[in-house]
């Protein structure tokens, strides 16, 4: 799989969001460094989003995840503090369009707020 940096002169997306390499819609993974450091890597797809989205703190930690189609969360996505505990777990729609459920925690593990969409 191709693979670009973010920040490469030969990087470019556009008003809509769409990636482009060297002129053309990317499809591969396009990574972002921080202080030597890799904080995220994004799949896309003719230059859309889709599928893994990771991101790091910059000493390794986990920072989110999420799956992406069409340029849009879908399923489960994360994020974690700094201190690596969990702090909000979303779950969308399989068309990305409506938040399902969203949980969030403090840095100590407290759930701090809690929603459900309602059935219908």
């Amino acid at each position: 799989m191709q693979r670009v940096d973010i920040d490469s002169p030969d990087v470019f997306i556009d008003e809509e969001e769409v990636l482009h390499h060297r002129g053309r819609r990317f499809t591969g993974e396009a990574v972002e460094y921080q202080r030597g450091a890799l904080v995220s890597l994004v799949t896309y797809e003719d230059g859309v989003e889709n599928g893994p989205l990771l991101e790091w703190y910059t000493d390794g930690t986990p920072r989110s995840r999420a799956t992406m189609r069409d340029g849009f969360a879908v399923g489960e996505a994360h994020a974690w503090h700094p201190n690596g505990r969990l702090a909000v777990r979303i779950l969308m729609s399989d068309d990305g369009l409506r938040q399902l459920s969203r949980l969030e925690w403090d840095e100590g593990g407290n759930v701090t707020k809690e929603w459900h969409a309602e059935a219908g």
